[in-house]
């Protein structure tokens, strides 16, 4: 599905305005949508969807199938009938351009928990009947995440710290567990079964406008997850569940102390033994909520950079070696040709390039990261081949007028002389340098289309708060804005046939 010239817009969904102090699969979700059709765009690349944890990040979440609550669309629970919109209409003076979790949080939490009672009071005979049907077809993950969340709640705290019985699985303790948190365990359930019916109706409009939809899988999971609760053995943790080593990367361009992100490191040799099922199921329950999945830290599957459980920074670590392309062939025997992008960035081996040219999978291009005067430079535009995508930046990188405003003034200079522009309009110079590019698929951060600076940055790596926040308001999203969008992309040839 790579193999002709298509582009996107990156944003997520928290990104969308409304009142209810973060972005929601409703309308704004809709709108967003046909926007991207006016502009004749084909895909809509995300974050990961899952419950963020720590930081509020969604590469630190609470678990890899779950989705997150917070995206829960008040107005369609209006719709429904399980919450007044009174209650929508009297929400707090959230900020408009920022999500200010601290405040939302609670706050949509309760609106869930009114939705929630208002469910079990009237027992809406087709809600219930969707409700069973979701918890059937979930069942392999959803009732471990369920009780996770439920404890967590009830002991306050990371899983690492409960009671060992509960820590450690006693059987006994567990069964236990369900029966005296039953109602706990029921709203998860819940709200599990309207983030996932909201999500999905919103991708298949998508689909039906011919958008298809670019998910996102981090290759390692949070320590503090269901996943790594429910799954000890499938990670490097010692008899109490501590890890021994967690993940990261070494001094690189985003850090010179390397990035410690803390993750517990696989078992490759368990997940081999039982043919990657968890893995397969990963990306089976991956594929019911997305087109395309793009693999982040693609390069952990050669090898993986393992940090000393306990040090404050990722200097001290070594590459481990990871399972290679066995874990692709598993996907493909389970699910068949999986559409994956694979992100590639960073320090890239011949035997990471090796792996991904094998699978034929497209990797990744950062214009941002181009202009360092070295005539190899892989960014380049005139050093691709066909099968990339192409970003003006990403998630990770400063908007493009943030990072052109700060970038060095030899950096500064090629970019002028490359592209011969005086550099006025940056952000959309970029997009046009992208769009012409020989790569087959192009996605540009929706902060670029929009020219915004370092203000409108959607994540600093290696600050731990004060990320994922950025907003649009109402009304930004032109047709003016799009009928430009669509101009480029006409004559850049990635225009879709309709």
């Amino acid at each position: 599905m790579f193999d002709r010239r298509a582009s996107g817009i990156l944003v997520h969904p928290t990104s969308f305005p409304g009142r209810a102090g973060i972005g929601e699969l409703g309308p704004a979700g809709h709108r967003f949508v046909d926007w991207l059709h006016a502009a004749g765009q084909q895909l809509w690349q995300i974050l990961p969807l899952s419950p963020t944890g720590y930081g509020d990040s969604p590469y630190a979440s609470l678990s890899a199938f779950a989705g997150n609550p917070l995206l829960i669309s008040l107005e369609k629970l209006a719709d429904d009938g399980l919450i007044e919109r009174q209650a929508i209409d009297s929400a707090p003076p959230f900020p408009e351009d920022r999500v200010d979790y601290g405040w939302v949080i609670p706050w949509k939490g309760e609106m869930l928990q009114r939705a929630y009672r208002r469910f079990v009071d009237t027992r809406p005979l087709e809600l219930e009947a969707e409700l069973q049907a979701f918890c059937r077809a979930e069942e392999a993950w959803l009732d471990d995440y369920a009780l996770f969340r439920s404890l967590k709640e009830e002991h306050s705290g990371a899983w690492s710290s409960w009671p060992a019985e509960l820590r450690l699985r006693d059987p006994d303790a567990l069964a236990a567990a369900r029966e005296r948190l039953s109602s706990a365990v029921d709203f998860q359930r819940f709200i599990q079964f309207l983030f996932f019916r909201q999500w999905r109706a919103l991708k298949a409009y998508a689909n039906q406008r011919g958008i298809r939809i670019v998910g996102d899988v981090p290759i390692f999971v949070a320590y503090d997850s269901a996943d790594v609760w429910a799954h000890r053995d499938l990670f490097k943790l010692d008899d109490q569940g501590n890890p021994t080593v967690v993940a990261g990367v070494p001094p690189d361009y985003f850090s010179v102390t390397g990035q410690l992100w803390g993750n517990p490191h696989y078992r490759w040799d368990r997940l081999r033994e039982r043919g990657y099922q968890w893995w397969v199921d990963r990306i089976r329950a991956t594929l019911s909520t997305v087109d395309v999945i793009r693999i982040d830290h693609f390069r952990g599957f050669e090898a993986a950079w393992e940090v000393p459980a306990g040090d404050e920074t990722a200097e001290r670590g070594k590459w481990v070696p990871g399972p290679g392309v066995e874990v692709f062939h598993a996907f493909r025997r389970a699910l068949g040709d999986v559409p994956i992008i694979a992100e590639d960035l960073g320090l890239i081996t011949p035997e990471v390039e090796a792996i991904r040219d094998e699978l034929g999978l497209p990797g990744m291009k950062v214009l941002q990261f181009a202009f360092d005067g070295n005539v190899t430079n892989p960014h380049l535009p005139y050093n691709y081949g066909h099968n990339f995508v192409v970003y003006t930046g990403t998630h990770d990188n400063d908007t493009t007028v943030g990072w052109f405003s700060t970038t060095a003034p030899g950096d500064r200079f090629n970019v002028h002389t490359y592209i011969g522009s005086t550099g006025q309009d940056i952000a959309w110079d970029f997009i046009r340098l992208a769009f012409a590019s020989v790569a087959n698929t192009a996605i540009v951060p929706l902060q670029d289309v929009l020219s915004l600076g370092t203000f409108a940055r959607m994540n600093l790596p290696g600050r731990p708060i004060g990320n994922w926040g950025w907003r649009y308001r109402e009304g930004t999203l032109t047709e003016g804005l799009a009928e430009g969008l669509r101009r480029v992309t006409g004559v850049t040839g990635r225009l879709a046939l309709r």
